[in-house]
């Protein structure tokens, strides 16, 4: 370890707020492009700005002042034009609070989550954007803008006029709180991101994609115009709709694309020199490296949507066999049939055992199958693939325990998507597209598998598969979804009626159950047909039965027939 660091000690000093974010406005305070993206949500907004009102601190800030030219950054969801100037300060620690102050704070950084900040006057504490305005709830840039804070109240705000004290009080807390700061005078950029990896590193360490972001980030010229891993992976959900993929799977996507261990050390990984194997795509820069990268991992993700029943990353039971699959279709974008079959399996049988039957973590799991998959042979690679679940046993999870952060309720909820389910309101069947829509870039399907009764059972019945329903839906009873089961709603008939109820595992005798408010009873019929119904889908989705062996049109015929002469 050298001695050699900072040329000048840091100098401290303290901003007003309202100062800060002056300066974060007009474009004197930048976001250096080795940073980790923004990752706050609106409960870290709002805890922020709560610390402040109370006059708790907030921590201090790292400033790198240097040179810097005139440009159009991004902040958040601002696009500031920044003129040049001598003595520009880039974030190197506190860009979340920055970022989120300078946000919360502006007209149109306010209208977009996790930004849409408002102070209840009457409950004296901030709130989310609120889906009924009431004459209360103040916008935060009104409160932070005096001259619009006085024009408020003489209008939209005039029935809350009681509050105007309070109003004051908050507005001049937020202007004159004090953020310290420790300003950096230092040309060396490698002694700046070292003081960022250690500053990083001191309590909750890096994810690996943080520190590979850093290491590979190149200069800070053209760094909006190069892809990210974060880019990469709100490009696929975009293109796909199967959600927003976390930026460690992206990278270790990425490294099984380019070499069969995507476990391995990262700190050389566009380096030939000193490697202890060899990479497949030796040539490649780290933006070559990314572009192609994410079109194999376009592709993986269309396998596990089309082909695999898989429409959502919610649904995902493991990420491992992901990132095995952006290795082979990065190896074979366009595979034949049997291949895609056979992956089917691959990835079912491997949903229902986990990582038991390679008897270790799923790290081991990707580097286990990444190894499978050979250069330029798809039919080795699949054989291989399939050797590799040789000890896999035909096995149906138990749905007795459905919680949706759990791999056993994500299989459930594939088997019951494979049943199109159906509106309780109109009858007719979801799509993707409604999936998409409610499930955003959420990792569970907490927010569209609803409880039947959510009260009134015993533990163990509150957690069967048989007290959920699936419905992504905005429009559906979910409130009172009992009696939403038991009433056919105008405008379906009986036979749609049918569909509907058979979409969701339910028959008429679960009907009768409920209109005679036998719930135990109930309950118990639709586990045993969830349990059936999950059992059949799992046999054709895995095919335990089938031999995993090559099509007969993959045998090489003229061979067979020479060695029977």
């Amino acid at each position: 370890m050298g001695t050699a660091g900072l040329e000048t000690q840091p100098s401290a000093t303290t901003y007003d707020l309202e100062d800060l974010v002056a300066n974060a406005w007009a474009g004197r305070i930048r976001v250096p492009h080795f940073q980790r993206d923004f990752r706050w949500v609106t409960q870290d907004v709002l805890r922020l700005f709560d610390s402040i009102v109370k006059g708790y601190p907030i921590g201090s800030l790292l400033l790198w002042v240097r040179d810097s030219p005139s440009d159009t950054l991004t902040l958040g969801r601002l696009k500031i034009d920044a003129p040049a100037a001598a003595d520009t300060l880039w974030v190197v620690d506190g860009q979340q609070r920055i970022t989120s102050l300078a946000n919360a704070l502006h007209p149109e950084g306010h209208q977009h989550a996790p930004f849409s900040v408002y102070y209840d006057l009457a409950a004296r504490q901030f709130v989310p954007q609120p889906k009924l305005r009431e004459p209360q709830h103040i916008p935060l840039p009104v409160l932070f803008d005096l001259e619009k804070l006085i024009d408020w109240f003489a209008g939209e705000g005039r029935s809350a006029a009681e509050h105007f004290k309070e109003a004051q009080r908050v507005a001049k807390v937020l202007r004159q709180f004090k953020v310290p700061a420790y300003l950096v005078r230092q040309n060396d950029e490698k002694i700046l991101t070292d003081i960022f990896d250690r500053m990083n590193n001191y309590g909750k360490r890096l994810s690996r994609a943080e520190v590979f972001s850093a290491l590979f980030a190149g200069p800070e010229e053209g760094a909006r115009e190069r892809l990210s891993l974060s880019l990469i992976a709100d490009h696929v959900a975009d293109r796909t709709g199967f959600g927003t993929i976390d930026d460690d799977t992206v990278l270790s996507a990425i490294l099984a694309r380019r070499g069969p261990d995507p476990a391995r050390d990262i700190r050389r990984e566009f380096e030939l020199a000193g490697r202890r194997t060899a990479l497949e795509f030796p040539d490649e820069d780290r933006d070559t490296a990314y572009r192609l990268g994410e079109e194999a991992l376009v592709r993986a993700v269309e396998f596990l949507q089309k082909e695999a029943g898989v429409p959502h990353l919610a649904l995902l039971a493991y990420r491992a066999p992901l990132v095995v699959l952006t290795r082979f279709f990065a190896h074979f974008p366009h595979p034949e049939p049997n291949s895609l079959r056979l992956l089917r399996r691959l990835y079912w049988r491997l949903a229902v055992s986990g990582p038991a039957v390679f008897k270790g973590s799923f790290t081991q799991v990707g580097r286990v199958l990444s190894a499978r998959i050979k250069q330029g042979d798809e039919r080795a690679s699949v054989g291989g693939l399939m050797d590799a679940m040789a000890d896999a046993r035909p096995t149906v999870p138990n749905a007795d325990r459905f919680k949706t952060n759990e791999a056993t309720a994500k299989i459930v909820l594939s088997a019951w998507w494979s049943l199109q389910p159906r509106s309780l309101a109109t009858g007719k069947p979801f799509d993707a597209q409604d999936l998409t829509a409610l499930l955003a870039d959420q990792t569970t399907a907490a927010t569209v598998a609803y409880r039947i009764f959510p009260r009134g059972l015993s533990p163990r019945q509150h957690l069967l598969a048989a007290n959920r329903l699936f419905l992504p839906t905005e429009d559906d009873p979910v409130n009172e979804l009992a009696g939403a089961i038991a009433r056919r709603p105008v405008g379906v008939d009986e036979a749609q009626w049918a569909l509907v109820l058979a979409s969701h595992n339910i028959d008429p005798a679960m009907v009768r159950a409920l209109d005679r408010g036998d719930h135990a009873e109930f309950l118990s019929r639709r586990q045993e047909v969830i349990a059936g119904q999950l059992r059949a889908f799992l046999e054709r989705m895995a095919e335990w039965d089938y031999e995993d062996t090559p099509s007969l049109d993959s045998l090489d015929l003229d061979e067979v027939d020479e060695l029977a002469e």
